[in-house]
């Protein structure tokens, strides 16, 4: 897998969609710990399946308690803005105030929320 650290944060590099239930979540969860003992990682919002976004189908919330139940932090960087459901919105919001995961519109502000919560 292509895995980049910075700052002790392991950000994927891998194309395509890798998180498309828990399974794969437990997947890359033990890649990046094994490969590179980080326990924050950066993914992409196009390596997660377009169903991780409707928030009926339960993907996010199962895939999301992966990252939690092993203390991984997690962002998430993309473009949201084109997500209108207000559902989905205010998760976003409420992810962001929290520790453990955040949506993040680049990289280097990823990097930037999980140096401000490292501790």
């Amino acid at each position: 897998m292509n895995i980049e650290v910075i700052d002790q944060t392991a950000v994927v590099r891998e194309p395509g969609v890798l998180v498309s239930g828990g399974s794969s979540a437990m997947d890359l969860l033990a890649s990046v710990r094994h490969e590179t003992g980080c326990s924050a990682v950066v993914l992409f919002q196009e390596q997660l399946d377009g169903a991780f976004f409707r928030l009926s189908t339960g993907l996010a919330g199962e895939v999301l308690q992966k990252f939690v139940n092993y203390q991984m932090k997690l962002v998430i960087v993309g473009d949201f803005s084109g997500y209108t459901s207000k559902p989905l919105q205010d998760f976003i919001r409420e992810s962001n105030g929290g520790r453990q995961i955040c949506f993040q519109p680049g990289e280097a502000s990823a990097l930037r929320w999980l140096g401000r919560g490292a501790a």
